[in-house]
C-alpha cells in the first residue's frame, strides 16, 4: 500500500492561503481586539478611544454600500486559495452595467468557498469577466456590528442582508451593483453533502419581491462542486445533536456542524476541504419590471420563472462538472 502520508509544497502553500482566510477572523477577534482594549490602560490610549469614536460616527456604513478596498480584493493569497481547489468562474450571458441585479447564489455549501473567491475577490478576475458590475456578497448582518472585522469584511465588498442594505445598493447607489444573496442560508447548510443537489428556495421569496420593487434583474448560478468538498455528519430530525444545532442556529444566526474534509498530509480526515474544482455558472438574466408594490401573485410569478431559470441553468453545464444526466436539481 502507498505510504499515505505525502508532502507537496504547492500543495501546503494552497493550504495555507485557505486556513488564512478563516484565521484571519480568529486572529482579529482573539488577538486585536482584546490588545485595543488593552491599549486603554496603556500610554496608547487614545488610539481605542479614537477608534471608538469614529465607529460610532462610522456605524451606518456598511448599511449604505459599505467601504470596499481594491487593493485587499486584488491580494495575492486569493488566488492561491483559488489554486488549492480549482475555483473558476464563467459567464453565459453580459451583464449590462446600466442596470442593477440580485443574484441567487446557489448551494451554500458547508463554507461557501465559490461565492466568496468569485465575489468578494478578484482571484478569478470578476471584473474583467464582467466589466462595469460592482459586486457585493450579502451575510449576516450582526458581523458588521463587530468592531475591526466589518472593515475586513467590507473591503472585500461584504455587504449586510439587511432590507436597508438591499435598498441603499439597488435605488441609492447608482448603477451596476450586483447583489449575491446565498438563499439556502444555514438551513441548506446543514443538508449539504456530496452529490446532494436539493436547494432550499420554494418558500423563500423575499429576495424576488425586493428585486421587484426594485426593478432589479434576477441572475441565476450554480457553483458546481460546492458541496463536494466536505464530508457531513447528518442527524435525525428529533435527536439531541439535531435539536442542539437548532437551537444554536437561533441563539447566534449560524449554524454548527460537524464536517469534515482531508489533512495537511495525507488525504483522509481533516479540516481541510478536498480537493476538487469548483465552477461557478453565471446564467442569463431576467428581466424585471419595477413594482412599488408588488403583489402575491406577481412575486410568485417572477419567483417561478427563476427557479425555471435556475434548473435550465443547471440541466445545460451538470454533465461537464461530473453530474448524471439523470440526476435532477430538487427544490425544498
Amino acid at each position: 500500500m502507498p505510504f499515505p502520508w505525502q508532502f507537496d509544497l504547492s500543495f501546503i502553500i494552497c493550504a495555507l492561503s485557505l486556513c488564512q482566510w478563516h484565521l484571519s477572523y480568529l486572529a482579529i477577534f482573539w488577538i486585536l481586539q482584546p490588545l485595543l482594549f488593552y491599549l486603554v490602560f496603556t500610554p496608547f490610549w487614545p488610539l481605542p478611544v479614537l477608534y471608538t469614536a469614529w465607529l460610532l460616527l462610522d456605524w451606518k456604513t456598511p448599511e449604505q454600500g459599505g467601504r470596499r478596498v481594491a487593493w485587499v480584493r486584488n491580494w495575492q493569497v486569493w488566488t492561491k486559495l483559488r489554486d488549492y481547489f480549482p475555483i473558476s468562474l464563467l459567464k453565459t450571458k453580459d451583464l449590462c452595467p446600466e442596470q442593477n441585479y440580485i443574484m441567487g447564489v446557489h448551494p451554500h455549501g458547508i463554507l461557501t468557498f465559490g461565492g466568496f473567491c468569485n465575489f468578494c475577490t478578484e482571484a478569478t478576475g470578476f471584473s474583467s469577466v464582467f466589466p462595469g458590475i460592482t459586486p457585493h456578497l450579502a451575510t449576516l448582518s450582526w458581523f458588521f456590528k463587530i468592531p475591526l472585522i466589518r472593515e475586513y469584511l467590507m473591503a472585500k465588498g461584504v455587504c449586510p442582508v439587511s432590507q436597508s442594505s438591499l435598498d441603499y445598493l439597488l435605488s441609492r447607489n447608482g448603477p451596476g451593483n450586483l447583489v449575491g444573496i446565498v438563499i439556502g442560508g444555514v438551513g441548506e447548510a446543514l443538508q449539504s453533502v456530496p452529490n446532494s443537489t436539493s436547494l432550499l428556495i420554494k418558500k423563500r421569496k423575499g429576495f424576488v419581491r425586493t428585486a421587484l420593487r426594485h426593478g432589479a434583474h434576477l441572475v441565476p448560478t450554480f457553483t458546481f462542486g460546492e458541496t463536494e468538498v466536505y464530508h457531513q455528519v447528518l442527524f435525525p430530525e428529533g435527536s439531541r445533536m439535531y435539536r442542539f444545532q437548532c437551537w444554536f442556529q437561533g441563539m447566534v444566526g449560524f449554524y454548527f456542524c460537524v464536517f469534515y474534509g482531508r489533512g495537511f498530509f495525507q488525504n483522509f480526515w481533516g479540516l481541510l476541504p478536498l480537493h476538487k474544482p469548483i465552477v461557478t455558472i453565471v446564467g442569463e438574466p431576467i428581466i424585471v419590471p419595477r413594482i412599488e408594490n408588488p403583489s402575491q401573485e406577481t412575486v410568485d410569478k417572477y419567483h417561478a420563472l427563476y427557479m425555471e431559470a435556475l434548473r435550465k441553468l443547471f440541466d445545460e453545464h451538470k454533465t461537464q462538472y461530473g453530474v448524471s444526466e439523470t440526476q435532477e436539481l430538487t427544490f425544498l
